[in-house]
């Protein structure tokens, strides 16, 4: 039961609005209750028997339980049909000939089925629409004996390299879901068991031949290794990989039409070179980015807006130029995403530019408007993520001297993130945290010699060039303590030592 109240709960307030439409529409008749159902069900306060009441005026447990049933099976067919009419164009239009040759075929209407097979396939071969090509191949084959116009042993032959390819693309599959399973636990040896884990599933799986990939294959496994990257904070390892990877593929693949993961690819380019606190390198992918983006009358321009501006912000925050950072963010706060995750980002990183910048208020201001628990946020961006906004707020509320917060924040802080933490082998957060606490209940220590040699003690210290970018920024705020200068300034002379 629990379910319906899940989707409900995932409901935009324009899909909320669409969803009603769509009831209001199907209805036949007018004391149907699913449209009252389906608003109660948005106050989350409420209890199935108050619900229950509210509808029937008694606890009329079975007609309750009936309505809820006819509701879930309304969402469905409404997720399903809006899902359908936002599908890619691009396969729709080959399943639509695929299906229109079938249909000739049928009616042994031959060269006409025959022409439509072959536009079918050109589009699918542009596109490496592997499956349906797949499709088209085998509709080829079954009916080769009354196409006498193709030759069938170069039709067998195409079958067969596409289902290499189309196996490669499932095996990529199969690893990135290993891997982000993987890193999703949280056992004792998670960090230290991924490397090894990562070698031995791409072995498994045989796959090393990057020329005989498309951008879409790349991508997957760019990802599979930014997975790696993002669990050991090992950015630096994985560069110089990516960017041969890509200047690989670019080379046999330059007139292949795959711009969805082209851009994708560049995308992570760019965030890799960020981290490594290369700004020059990652602004310049950011510009071959933004060309990629706006290509094919900007067909792709609106999906990747939100990853794109996060990314040029932050480099411009990070190279001194802060205020331009914080006017273009600001545009896209309290404004409807489909990107949630990437909205949420930006949401985390003006939070960031307002601290660094002293202004707590605003960005006190931005954290109220984040109204969502923690497990909401999880699901949407990821512990990690978590992570960063309770630290950030705990360092927040000892700006603004809110002492009862304070405690309170590093109480729950320790309860909920203390063990993950240590499975990670990410005991560094908790030694800053502790550090931390020193400060906020002793500030007036944070400048003798003896709080300064405790923090140098108190960390496996790494080169700059290896650390993360992220990392840095929060350890500046104590650095910014102890030599009483701004959070910003001392942000940016942390990070242009390297």
């Amino acid at each position: 039961m629990n379910d319906l109240n899940t989707m409900v709960s995932s409901f935009s307030k324009e899909d909320q609005n669409a969803f009603i439409s769509y009831l209001n529409k199907k209805n036949k008749r007018t004391d149907t209750k699913n449209i009252q159902l389906f608003k109660l069900l948005l106050n989350t306060e409420l209890s199935s028997k108050a619900i229950c009441i509210k509808l029937y005026g008694t606890n009329k447990k079975d007609a309750y339980h009936a309505l809820r049933k006819r509701l879930f099976q309304s969402i469905i067919h409404f997720s399903a049909n809006t899902s359908l009419e936002e599908e890619n164009s691009l396969q729709m239009d080959v399943i639509k000939y695929l299906l229109a040759s079938r249909n000739y075929l049928h009616q042994k209407q031959f060269k006409v089925a025959y022409k439509i097979l072959n536009k079918a396939e050109s589009v699918a071969i542009e596109h490496h629409l592997y499956a349906l090509l797949n499709e088209i191949y085998y509709t080829q084959i079954q009916y080769a004996n009354s196409l006498p116009f193709i030759n069938l042993n170069e039709v067998i032959e195409k079958f067969n390299i596409n289902k290499d390819k189309h196996h490669l693309e499932d095996q990529l599959n199969i690893v990135y879901s290993k891997l982000k399973q993987k890193l999703n636990r949280t056992s004792s040896n998670t960090t230290e068991d991924f490397q090894t884990l990562l070698n031995k599933t791409l072995n498994e799986y045989d796959i090393t031949v990057i020329d005989t990939m498309s951008f879409k294959s790349l991508y997957k496994l760019l990802s599979i290794i930014s997975i790696s990257a993002f669990a050991t904070n090992s950015y630096l390892k994985i560069e110089s990989f990516l960017i041969d990877s890509y200047t690989a593929i670019l080379q046999k693949k330059e007139k292949e039409k795959q711009p969805f993961y082209h851009i994708q690819i560049v995308y992570h380019i760019a965030n890799t070179l960020f981290r490594n606190k290369k700004f020059a390198g990652s602004l310049a992918y950011l510009q071959k980015m933004h060309k990629l983006m706006d290509a094919q009358r900007r067909k792709y321009y609106a999906s990747f807006k939100l990853k794109y501006n996060l990314l040029l912000t932050l480099n411009l925050n990070f190279t001194n130029q802060q205020a331009d950072a914080i006017e273009i963010l600001t545009s896209f706060i309290d404004k409807k995403h489909m990107d949630i995750e990437a909205s949420l980002d930006i949401h985390l990183s003006l939070i960031m530019f307002y601290f660094q910048k002293n202004d707590f208020k605003k960005s006190h201001k931005l954290f109220s408007k984040l109204r969502h628990s923690d497990k909401w946020y999880k699901e949407k961006a990821g512990k990690e993520w978590v992570i960063k906004k309770n630290l950030a707020e705990i360092l927040l509320h000892i700006e603004l001297n809110n002492i009862d917060l304070v405690d309170s924040k590093l109480l729950s802080f320790k309860r909920h993130h203390y063990k993950y933490l240590k499975s990670i082998n990410q005991q560094r957060v908790i030694t800053y945290l502790n550090l931390v606490q020193l400060y906020y209940k002793n500030p007036e220590q944070v400048t003798t010699t003896n709080f300064k040699n405790k923090v140098k003690d108190s960390f496996e210290w790494i080169e700059n060039k290896e650390e993360d970018i992220f990392v840095m920024s929060f350890y500046a705020w104590l650095k910014s303590k102890i030599h009483k200068d701004t959070i910003y300034n001392t942000t940016i002379d942390l990070i242009s030592i390297t």
